[in-house]
């Protein structure tokens, strides 16, 4: 049997590809290796799906750093607002939450991904799963055939290759599909992790001094060679034994693994800022204040509540400061450096976790080798890419599962109308 279209992957992009597909009349085959479908969905948003973010599209790209841009084709076509519209249609609601998050009103991933595969029943979709692709086979310029690894080749007039990047492996994401993409001509940018949690060495780390201690909406910054931050993010981030992690720490990941490689150098310095809205002057007549409100007392005692009693007894000896000391004998130079701390505390990153251990894979098909408003190969007829293995990547927050339906939602119906037009 030849199908019309053959999509390879049965996460977010894959399985909105097959549904695309499967709704312009196409015969359609989904191929998945695990053993179930949305895998990678039903874990996304710690278990509830972050299915799209409510962003003006402007916005939405911005959150999208790895060549976001390349989407604006895309949106014009099938956007964000146009996912929840579709989600809704489905019986799924949606509500917003903080940042323009949507997840479902259930709270519950699981229902996305049944939605999903009863679309896919409904359009009469065929299912194969716990089947792995070998490779794809091309002849004259054109698509020809699915090979399996049990040797099994399936005729088809156009394949969607929506098998994701290498981050999160145990979702099936293990980057199968690069070498198909390179088979039909296209150039791999180089694989890199992101939004995954920053590594260090400092002594404060190896000694876990402030293992697990969590850090509400602080600015973190990762600075070039002249000390100057290359990007900054206020959000949460906590201490590891490894190093930082939590929103602000993923965010900045892949400016760490860029500034590294850039440098040259083994390490990089970030930059901590605990009161993001306040300038070091005005902090600094605060401490004085306080100071000599309670001059008697010790100085740990007199700052209690200024910030986390772990944070604060740690920044005092950082700046030479005994924590019994009382407050009214400081001299201003020791209070000017607290206040500076405060404000700035640098310290060197060595690197991130591995990319299997990212939420993302930073990399992929060069997009310049891609039509940005069909997901179609300039190289190859009938085929089509979407998702992660593209070299597109946003931050969490909703932005990586939007790229994903929307590139799969193009491809599927753009394949699907190419095979049909042949029959």
């Amino acid at each position: 049997m030849i199908y019309d279209v053959v999509v390879i992957g049965g996460g977010p992009s894959g399985l909105m590809a097959s549904i695309a597909a499967g709704e312009s009349g196409a015969n359609v085959l989904l191929i998945d290796k695990g053993n179930k479908l949305g895998r990678k969905l039903a874990i996304s948003g710690g278990g509830r799906c972050n299915v799209t973010n409510r962003l003006p599209i402007d916005e939405l790209i911005k959150h999208i750093p790895g060549n976001g841009r390349f989407l604006y084709s895309a949106f014009s076509v099938f956007n964000n607002e146009d996912i929840i519209s579709y989600f809704e249609g489905l019986g799924i609601k949606l509500k917003e939450e903080d940042h323009g998050r949507m997840f479902p009103v259930s709270n519950k991933a699981q229902s996305v991904v049944d939605a999903l595969i009863s679309e896919l029943h409904r359009l009469r979709v065929t299912i194969r799963t716990n089947t792995a692709v070998k490779r794809v086979n091309y002849e004259n310029n054109t698509v020809k055939e699915v090979v399996l690894q049990n040797g099994e080749a399936i005729q088809t007039k156009s394949v969607v290759i929506a098998v994701g990047g290498k981050s999160v492996p145990h979702t099936g994401s293990t980057g199968d599909g690069y070498q198909w993409a390179k088979d039909a001509g296209h150039k791999i940018t180089e694989l890199y992790p992101t939004e995954v949690p920053i590594t260090s060495s400092e002594h404060f780390i190896k000694t876990k001094t402030l293992q697990g201690l969590s850090l509400r909406n602080v600015g973190l910054s990762v600075l070039n060679k002249k000390g100057k931050p290359v990007i900054t993010h206020q959000m949460d981030m906590i201490f590891t034994h490894f190093g930082i992690s939590g929103p602000a720490a993923l965010r900045c990941s892949q400016y760490v693994v860029k500034e590294l490689k850039k440098q040259k150098s083994n390490t990089v310095q970030m930059s901590l800022d605990l009161f993001p809205s306040q300038n070091e002057e005005d902090i600094f007549q605060q401490l004085v204040r306080t100071t000599k409100e309670e001059p008697k007392k010790a100085i740990k005692n007199v700052l209690k509540g200024f910030v986390s009693e772990r944070y604060l007894l740690f920044l005092l000896e950082q700046a030479g400061i005994d924590s019994q000391a009382l407050a009214g004998q400081l001299q201003h130079e020791k209070l000017r450096e607290f206040a500076r701390l405060c404000k700035r505390f640098e310290f060197a990153v060595n690197g991130t976790l591995s990319l299997e251990k990212a939420f993302v894979t930073g990399g992929g098909v060069s997009v310049k080798e891609i039509h940005p408003k069909e997901m179609s190969s300039k190289f190859m007829q009938g085929l089509y890419f979407c998702g992660e293995i593209l070299d597109i990547h946003g931050y969490t927050g909703g932005y990586n599962i939007t790229s994903a339906l929307v590139t799969g939602r193009l491809a599927g119906s753009n394949a699907g109308e190419f095979a049909t037009s042949l029959a």
